[in-house]
């Protein structure tokens, strides 16, 4: 990791769908991001915890820790940590309003940006119809994802002998599917009009695993990824700009290195 190098400084940060609890979630790279990083304003949008795995079987190792030192840390020292739960974390909703340890609790927010602008922060469950709508097919859907992960796995592990990079299987899935690719943009779609219709100048959201910045309908519709797969964070600049960080690409950090387990989180 990269952790003597300087510390950055952003306005805003906006993470999510970390899912600390499951093997599948790099903490090590997390670790490395909090570590290297400072902000005025830190929004965890949702499914930090994974209590729908922590329920099947218990995972925590030393960087789900320090994670949640460093995410403390920065609350004791200013920051102000703002925490949106997701439908992973969702048992943390019965404490909407609350403050615990620096960190506030709320069902969303809306961020004012440097600019002027403002913008809704959600997770995003509540416009997945499948979430919505049917609890147990989310479930199944979270089984399918972890046995994505699994070929994954072993799919890297054979490229590795034979001398290949790494390179995401289950990415690859996702993104050849049509129907998940016409649910993505269902999605994105949605929660764009939510923020239009609230008179707002753009959405941060996460829930879905895919980091993206486009305008849909005239609003700026952000997506903060997953840490997970991807590894990856939306920065606001002190200028008000927004910027998507590919942490795992941008500092060589290789997903072949302690290669995550068989159980992870899905969307």
């Amino acid at each position: 990791m990269h952790s003597n190098q300087p510390r950055r400084r952003y306005r805003s940060v906006f993470l999510s769908d970390t899912h600390l609890g499951t093997r599948g979630c790099r903490g090590d790279f997390l670790v490395d991001f909090l570590r290297r990083t400072e902000c005025e304003r830190l929004y965890l949008v949702g499914d930090i915890l994974d209590g729908w795995r922590l329920r099947k079987s218990w995972y925590w190792d030393h960087h789900h820790d320090e994670a949640i030192r460093l995410v403390l840390k920065a609350a004791r020292h200013g920051t102000q940590v703002t925490y949106i739960p997701g439908n992973h974390d969702e048992v943390l909703r019965g404490w909407l309003g609350l403050e615990v340890a620096g960190i506030r609790l709320a069902r969303e927010a809306v961020h004012p940006g440097a600019d002027g602008r403002r913008f809704l922060v959600i997770h995003g469950d509540e416009f997945d119809c499948v979430i919505r709508y049917a609890k147990l097919l989310a479930h199944l859907g979270d089984r399918a994802y972890g046995m994505a992960l699994v070929a994954n796995r072993w799919f890297n592990a054979a490229r590795r002998r034979l001398g290949y990079p790494y390179w995401s299987l289950s990415q690859w899935l996702k993104r050849r599917v049509k129907e998940a690719v016409k649910a993505v943009d269902r999605f994105e779609v949605a929660l764009a009009q939510e923020a239009k219709r609230r008179g707002l100048d753009g959405v941060v959201c996460g829930h879905i695993h895919h980091a993206e910045m486009r305008v849909v309908h005239g609003v700026l519709y952000m997506n903060d990824g997953d840490w997970v797969e991807s590894c990856t964070a939306l920065v606001e600049h002190e200028d008000g700009r927004f910027e998507l960080l590919d942490w795992a690409r941008e500092n060589r950090l290789s997903f072949a290195d302690g290669a995550p387990g068989p159980v992870a989180a899905a969307a």
